[in-house]
């Protein structure tokens, strides 16, 4: 057996069975050693963003490591947008870079880099392995340090000589480290201002956003009435029918301003006191109002589910129940506007469905019209490094083979990672995406106007604009593999979509923004 071997079986008896990769020459005894170890199932990706945007979207839907597989440092590099996100998601993510020989790094070859510099800021853990029979010890160890609580980025450079060198049958076992307990005195502080009478806000994230925290959650806003509130971009939330309502931190520092206005509590639980995206001027970076007492309950790394029980029986809620009826909106007719296809989307998704959303300005009306559909994930830009979420939404269609998912697309992100459309037709994919065409980058005509620039000059507009040539996403789609078609009214959207849902494997709608 040789080292390669050993990582791979390493994985394989973790559990961890999935290889997003788009490997090179340094690679090679890894991408063998997948077929010499059963267990692993490789997934190519024709840009290594795609790869990592991927392991982002399985990780969130599986909760365990994905591997990735990448070449030396520009590979590592070509796919740094996407680990972004998925360190700001807390995504379990183990990647596996690999390297020139040992021997060889010294001589300075042209594709030499200094990788671990390269992994650091996008990593929680990171390491080089020194000799092929420290592979096996060195994966367990990535393994770990991707599971521990909240959920991480694990980089391990593989050098070549490791990979091929002989080694033992012996292989290191994984283990994970439990989340950190349950505060007590941090859960009867917040159950007295829970339960004191001021206007009080819940606001959740991480884990605490999928269905057993919120149903815990829902008992506690409705014993104790105080709002619930998520972060703006959610790694993952379960949401529809049968869930308690939960609001959505606004974008904007003024709106976050406003939205905590008569709030006298801010009580997080999984998250971290909300900052502006941006800076601003006249706007603060840190825009809860001073007269807002912000009380941290659990971290993102603590146990969020015991959390809220714990401050579910603090406050007397433990017997009670709160969710909402099924409610959508009716299939619209008319003009294709922002209002238009966010209400088609809502009235036609399936049940069940994963909504991976990089809408940016076109997915506004979405939110608000989709709180009472069926229920589904919803899984958001966390990081804020656009071309997101075509790769996300095909990792979550690998974890989920039995869920449709739907891609909720804006035209200029899209093509960032334009290549997951042949990753999602090689694997028969079940996804659903909906380019929403509006042919600009309109979020930087919004922050032109936020400046006070007006009246944009004609270079300001033009790199504004992706009008000229207008992108063809139906032609894009196909020369991917696959099947696409435009609408441009709402009729024609929703007759898309019932198509589109009817039919298994991935499918493309270009709906023109009028």
């Amino acid at each position: 057996m040789n080292g390669a071997e050993s990582l791979v079986r390493t994985a394989v008896e973790a559990g961890v069975n999935v290889c997003f990769t788009n490997p090179g020459t340094t690679e090679m005894q890894l991408v063998a050693a997948l077929d010499a170890v059963p267990g692993v199932r490789a997934v190519l990706g024709l840009f290594e963003g795609v790869c990592t945007g991927a392991a982002d979207g399985y990780g969130r839907m599986t909760g365990e490591p994905a591997l990735t597989l990448l070449h030396l440092g520009p590979g590592l590099g070509n796919g740094i947008a996407n680990l972004h996100n998925a360190r700001r998601a807390a995504t379990p993510i183990v990647n596996l870079i690999g390297d020139h020989a040992t021997w060889h790094v010294a001589n300075d070859p042209p594709l030499a880099s200094d990788i671990e510099s390269l992994a650091r800021p996008v990593s929680t853990w990171v390491r080089t392995s020194k000799d092929a029979r420290e592979l096996s010890r060195d994966a367990a160890e990535a393994i770990s340090a991707a599971r521990r609580a909240p959920g991480g980025v694990a980089t391990l450079v593989v050098p070549s000589d490791c990979a091929w060198g002989k080694v033992s049958d012996e292989i290191a076992s994984v283990s994970t480290p439990p989340p950190e307990p349950v505060d007590a005195d941090a859960v009867s502080e917040a159950a007295r201002a829970l339960r004191g009478g001021e206007p009080c806000m819940l606001m959740l994230g991480g884990r605490a956003l999928r269905e057993p925290g919120l149903r815990v959650a829902g008992r506690i806003a409705l014993r104790c009435g105080c709002r619930l509130a998520s972060e703006t971009f959610v790694a993952r939330m379960e949401r529809g029918a049968g869930l308690p309502a939960v609001q959505r931190l606004p974008y904007f520092p003024e709106q976050i301003v406003e939205f905590l206005a008569d709030c006298a509590h801010l009580v997080l639980v999984g998250t971290l006191e909300p900052v502006s995206f941006f800076a601003y001027p006249g706007q603060p970076g840190r825009p809860v109002p001073a007269s807002c007492r912000v009380r941290s309950v659990a971290g993102p790394g603590g146990d969020l589910v015991g959390t809220l029980e714990a401050l579910a029986d603090a406050v007397g809620g433990s017997g009670l129940a709160a969710g909402r009826a099924v409610e959508r909106p009716e299939r619209p007719s008319g003009d294709l506007s922002v209002g238009s296809l966010g209400a088609a989307l809502a009235a036609l998704q399936p049940e069940g469905a994963i909504v991976v959303d990089e809408a940016a300005t076109s997915g506004f009306a979405y939110g608000a019209l989709s709180a009472g559909c069926p229920p589904h994930s919803y899984l958001g830009l966390t990081g804020g490094a656009i071309g997101q979420g075509l790769p996300c939404a095909t990792g979550a269609a690998v974890a989920c083979s039995d869920r449709p998912v739907i891609a909720f697309q804006a035209d200029g992100s899209g093509m960032y990672t334009l290549q997951s459309l042949w990753t999602q037709a090689r694997e028969s994919l079940d996804v659903t995406t909906v380019v929403c065409s509006n042919r600009e980058y309109r979020i930087l005509r919004v922050e032109l106007a936020r400046a006070d620039i007006q009246e944009p000059g004609p270079q300001a507009r033009a790199l504004t604009s992706l009008a000229n040539p207008p992108l063809d996403w139906v032609a894009l789609a196909r020369g991917h593999g696959v099947p696409g078609e435009r609408a441009e009214s709402a009729d024609a959207l929703v007759t898309a979509l019932e198509r589109a849902f009817a039919e298994p494997g991935p499918h493309l709608i270009e709906a023109v923004l009028a």
